[in-house]
């Protein structure tokens, strides 16, 4: 299949967080591919730092990976600064970090649930606030916040990453809204049950519960993190220009 290029993308600067792995990386290659000069943050620097090696071995821009936790707000911060001193100003940025952990309800504690909020929306609100001037500054840009499908199937092992999943596009609409006049765009992408090597690794663990994913999907066939950088892709293009504070789903018709 042929995919569309983006002319617009090419020389930009885009910030990904959690770009090490699963459909952080595909986004990575996804700008990479489109010339465009990635940045991204990952606790994950060895699997990084391979990233970063696989994408420049193509011929295609080599990403910056930084070493970052994106719960340490400060440490965030100063990524997004040292990306302005190397690369230049931000003009995309895609709040893809996450982790969907598994709770028995009774057993999530305060701690557990501050933890979820926190690697799961708080980090995606300090990001936007950090890139607004370098945006300013460029005279636009696209920030896409990454949500889930999850919040709507109403799985209870996911309750405190639902809720903050959930939150994530009430962030979007109110970021849209304030940063519209700087011609900063700010939208969401709702992912179903992609099949990333972790999904597979720790709760699709046989064919079989891939099969029973798959099947309750409009569009049988296995969604993979690749669907959802193209659609990132779109976002953060000029093409979508006049598109902001709209969520779009990407889960084959899950239901």
């Amino acid at each position: 299949m042929n995919f569309a290029t983006y002319p617009s993308l090419a020389g930009r600067v885009v910030f990904v967080t959690g770009g090490a792995t699963g459909i952080g990386a595909d986004i990575v290659e996804a700008f990479a591919g489109q010339r465009a000069r990635v940045a991204f943050v990952d606790l994950q620097e060895e699997a990084g730092q391979a990233l970063a090696e696989r994408i420049a071995a193509r011929g295609e821009p080599k990403p910056l990976c930084i070493r970052a936790d994106v719960t340490d707000i400060s440490a965030l911060q100063a990524a997004i600064a040292r990306v302005r001193a190397e690369l230049g100003p931000i003009g995309a940025l895609v709040n893809n970090a996450a982790n969907d952990q598994r709770h028995v309800l009774d057993e999530v504690s305060v701690e557990v649930w501050d933890q979820t909020q926190n690697v799961n929306l708080r980090h995606q609100f300090f990001a936007a606030q950090a890139v607004r001037p370098q945006m300013r500054e460029l005279g636009g840009g696209s920030i896409i916040n990454m949500s889930s499908t999850a919040w709507r199937l109403g799985i209870g092992e996911l309750a405190a990453y639902a809720t903050a999943k959930a939150a994530v596009l009430g962030l979007t609409r109110a970021l849209a809204r304030a940063f519209g006049p700087d011609n900063i765009r700010v939208n969401a992408i709702e992912p179903g049950a992609v099949m990333t090597e972790k999904q597979r690794r720790l709760w699709f663990t046989t064919e079989e519960a891939v099969r029973a994913m798959v099947d309750r999907q409009v569009i049988p066939r296995v969604l993979r993190g690749e669907e959802i950088a193209r659609a990132v892709l779109f976002l953060a293009a000029d093409d979508s220009r006049m598109i902001s504070k709209q969520t779009l789903t990407v889960d084959a018709g899950l239901r």
